[in-house]
Order: C-alpha cells, then structure tokens, then sequence
C-alpha cells in the first residue's frame, strides 16, 4: 500500500477521534444542562416562562459574537412558534436600535460571562422603562445576573476546543435552553400544526402542512361512477378523467368502492364489458378526511402502495386526491 494512502487513513482516523470527542463533550453539556433544569434552574426557567407569556408585545434577544448568533436562531424559532420575537443587535441597539424596544417587550439577553461590555446599553434601558429581562448566562454575579428580572444560570462544562477557548459546548447549551423555552411555550400556547403552517407557507415544511381539503379534486373532477353501472361505461369514465381509477358511489352518495388500471389489468381474461362495477371493485379502500395533513396522506399511500386516496366526509365522498397531486405541492 503506498505511503500517501497510509497517511491519508491515519488522517481520517484522527479527524474521527477528534469528532467523537467533540460529540462527547458537547453531550456531557447537554446532560449537564438537563440535570441542572431537574434541581436548582427549574425555578428561574418556570419564571422567565411566565414573563414572556404574560407579556402582551414580543420578545427582544441580543448577544454579541457567537451567543448574538446562538440569539438570532433563538429569536427565529419563538417567532415560528407562536411567540413574536426579533434580534436586536445590542451594538444597534446604543446607536437607535433601542427604539425597537417598546415597555410591553420583554428581553432576553445572552452572554456566557454576562460581563459583556455592548449590553449594557440595552440593560440600561431595560430597567429605566421595567421592561422584563431574563439572562441566559454562566455568570451567576455578573452585571447582567444581578440586574435581571430572571437568571437562567448554564452550569460551566469544558469547551470541546482542545484550548479551551471557541464556544462550542457553550453556544450548544444556549441553544438548547432556547429551544426549551420556544418549546415550553408552543406547548403552554396550544400551538398546532394548523398555526405552524400559518408562519411556514412556504417549501416542503408548508407543502406537507398543507390539508387535502385544500388539494383535493371536488365534483365533476371526481372519477366517480354510481353503483350499478356497466364496466364500459366505468372505463370510459376512467379514461376521461385520466387519474387510472374510478370511484364508486352508493344511491347515498356513499363509498361503495373503488376500480383501478390494476384491477383491469388483474381482470384481463374476463369478460369486462358484461359486467358491472359492482362485480370488479375493490370494496373498503383507503379513504382519508379533507383535515388530513399532506405529509399524513402521502405517507398512507406509501404505506399502502396506492396511488389515490378517497375523501370522505359525513359518510359522504366529497373529494379525491392522487398521488402527483401530493407531489406537486412538494410534500414528499
């Protein structure tokens, strides 16, 4: 074996230890963080839980450097998440940013010493006006904990830099307890799926929370034929609306069944055109509700090995929905 091979696989060995140990010191973080929320922190992250859901405006993050990063994402996911949220850079903030910042706000601030030097423009104000100001920090007398209204207190683990010195295990920490404070509200707000979608219209996040009533082909596009009607006049049907099946209806308006290109292509010897749709169908398809999500639906035909799915409500068909009309919307 060539010697460049050699150093290239002692390479690769070497980068993958060093993401392994990466991996270990950022989880012990984590882990550190969840012990902490079971004793001493459960208190203040239940308060500043309370603060931001008693507020009648929005919440304002800030941070500098990698917690202004940390914040910014913090900021993103309480806004898609039924809780108004913005970042206010705090460097902005003393130069008119400030202005942003209205008395039924309230603030969340982020740094890991909690000695940072641009907040205290933005803490200043915080407690000339009363606005709230929950600190997400490791500085438990810092400037910033001593003036906020709630501490959430990160416990101090080692960095997964070998220096000691890049956030990593810190900002991962950060991160996480914002995500725990979005989630905690979401779940505290009854936030559904349906207001989801309403702050994420677009992509494939939007498209598979997007309904079927809002897909679904309705009345004449329906392939439907009544019970009783001859296989010809089925096919014809069939062949008219081109989606490779037709929906068989009761006197009620009813699901009786459903024909598809395969059960013609299983029937191949028979004599079709003497029979009726009643003789050939497929009784007890897969249906769906017009609520259904289209991430739901697509994964039920997967699931299934089907290509169209019945809508029924009330008893009643009242739509249709195809695999391609799933796909066209991009929820796969």
């Amino acid at each position: 074996m060539p010697l460049g091979t050699l150093k290239k696989q002692s390479d690769h060995s070497s980068a993958i230890a060093s993401a392994l140990r990466t991996v270990a010191m950022e989880q012990a973080g984590v882990n550190a963080l969840a012990e902490a929320l079971q004793n001493g922190l459960s208190q203040p992250f239940a308060e500043a839980v309370d603060i931001i859901s008693g507020i009648n405006g929005r919440v304002i993050v800030t941070g500098v450097g990698k917690s202004g990063h940390i914040g910014s994402k913090i900021a993103a996911t309480l806004a898609s998440t039924g809780t108004p949220a913005f970042f206010v850079h705090p460097a902005e903030a003393n130069h008119g940013d400030l202005g942003m910042i209205a008395r039924d706000d309230a603030i969340i601030a982020m740094s890991w010493s909690g000695e940072t030097a641009e907040l205290k423009g933005i803490i200043a104000y915080s407690r000339r006006f009363s606005i709230p100001l929950i600190s997400v920090t490791s500085g438990a007398n810092s400037a910033l904990a001593r003036a906020s209204d709630a501490v959430i207190l990160l416990p101090r683990m080692p960095e997964a830099c070998p220096h000691g010195l890049a956030p990593t295990t810190s900002t991962l920490q950060q991160l996480v307890i914002g995500d725990a404070l979005a989630i905690a509200l979401l779940e505290m707000r009854g936030f559904t799926p349906d207001h989801f979608r309403t702050f994420h219209p677009g992509g494939q996040l939007g498209a598979s929370l997007t309904k079927i009533r809002d897909v679904m082909h309705q009345g004449t596009e329906i392939p439907m034929v009544a019970s009783g009607t001859s296989m010809m006049d089925a096919i014809v049907a069939m062949s008219s609306k081109r989606f490779g099946c037709a929906v068989i209806v009761d006197p009620a308006g009813g699901l009786a069944g459903i024909i598809t290109d395969g059960d013609l292509r299983r029937r191949i010897g028979e004599d079709l055109p003497s029979k009726t749709v009643d003789q050939v169908m497929t009784r007890n398809p897969k249906t769906v509700g017009p609520d259904m999500l289209a991430a739901a639906a697509l994964q039920l035909i997967q699931t299934a090995s089907i290509t169209a799915l019945v809508v029924i409500e009330d008893d009643k068909v009242v739509g249709f929905v195809h695999l391609h009309d799933l796909l066209k919307i991009g929820a796969a």
